[in-house]
């Protein structure tokens, strides 16, 4: 039996008893006096009290097992806080808790600070989904707390027992136009296919886009297509490279990474409507893999990618509440996701990753 319930509270000054506060919520809710094991988010106010917090929520959950990190902002199922001291806490009583040695090859929800998520750690153990904890600006470390204790080192890794799960990732890209060949030098896209770059980019924005002075570079990347091109888009087969420039004298676009002759790219562009069908869609294949009606979730957002970008509401959250309302969910915003892709586990950004959880039959 599944004993899982959230809670999430806010004030104007960070304070421990904030931590204990949403623990003690919880476990009402939950309908138990004690918790196996707790996942705690705080805001980035919390980042010289993340101690005293912890140690708080632990007592009030009479239990050692309390997991999680800072990040700018938090959220449940009842709502989402930014910009505001807040804390929210999940608690697992009955048969599903945070393993504190999880088994080989099992998913592993997985924190860290920017500099802490090297490629080394994140190609070791099983898929990787979870949070870059960050500061407010979402470059700076955030601090991060696993199994009752703070993680020196940057990062902490659990996993989720007694419980199946089906996790995946939103980029929430609006796609334009097919894969092509590009020609380039360095990280100056010279052609893609036998049109000048700047030329095939032009033609595939929407013509607001397509008519304004100065490019939106923050909203388009180029989508590297890895393996063959056939299916890559749908296979998520691919790697999202941030555009930073675009000269018209030579219709070049320049990109944040360099590129080869020979390889396939798309653009793409962030846009809400595209971002919100898109978890749409992920929520609906998540709860077809599982199989079931999950029984509890957890989300991990982008500052980029939440209520600022969805003009004051968060969509992605919108979404998973109306596909599944009354289900437990936690998460939190960061300056970066970590998520299973076909390539690996990497870091990802402007993204949510989605991870629902239903009983083992």
């Amino acid at each position: 039996m599944i004993q899982i319930a959230t809670a999430l509270a806010s004030a104007d000054k960070a304070d421990p008893e904030l931590a204990a506060d949403v623990v003690r919520a919880a476990l009402e809710r939950a309908g138990t006096g004690i918790a196996h094991s707790v996942l705690l988010f705080l805001s980035a106010d919390f980042v010289h009290l993340a101690h005293a917090a912890v140690l708080a929520a632990s007592r009030a959950a009479h239990c050692l097992q309390v997991t999680g990190c800072t990040a700018p902002g938090v959220f449940t199922e009842e709502d989402w806080v930014l910009d505001r001291p807040a804390a929210c806490a999940m608690v697992f009583g009955g048969d599903c808790g945070l393993a504190a040695h999880p088994e080989a090859g099992a998913p592993l929800l997985s924190l860290a600070a920017p500099n802490a998520a090297t490629r080394g750690w994140l190609a070791g153990g099983g898929p990787r989904y979870g949070l870059l904890s960050t500061d407010n600006t979402a470059h700076g470390a955030g601090r991060l707390w696993c199994h009752g204790k703070m993680a020196g080192d940057g990062r902490c890794e659990t996993a989720v027992a007694g419980a199946r799960a089906a996790i995946g990732v939103s980029r929430g890209m609006r796609i334009l136009g097919e894969p092509r060949a590009v020609v380039c030098s360095g990280r100056d896209v010279l052609k893609v296919g036998d049109r000048p770059a700047l030329h095939t980019l032009l033609r595939e924005l929407p013509l607001e886009l397509r008519e304004t002075e100065k490019l939106p570079f923050h909203l388009l990347a180029a989508g590297v297509v890895k393996g063959p091109p056939h299916g890559a888009v749908e296979a998520g087969r691919y790697e999202l490279v941030p555009l930073i420039a675009a000269s018209h004298d030579e219709r070049s676009v320049t990109l944040a990474l360099p590129l080869d002759d020979g390889d396939r790219i798309f653009w793409a562009l962030r846009q809400g409507l595209a971002a919100e069908n898109d978890m749409r869609r992920l929520a609906g294949e998540l709860s077809a893999r599982l199989g079931d009606t999950p029984g509890f979730g957890l989300l991990f957002s982008c500052l980029g990618r939440g209520p600022w970008f969805f003009g004051g509401e968060d969509r992605d959250l919108a979404v998973v509440k109306e596909r599944f309302p009354g289900m437990p969910l936690i998460g939190a915003y960061g300056g970066g996701q970590i998520a299973p892709l076909v390539g690996g586990n990497l870091q990802v950004h402007n993204a949510a990753v989605l991870a629902l959880f239903a009983e083992h039959v």
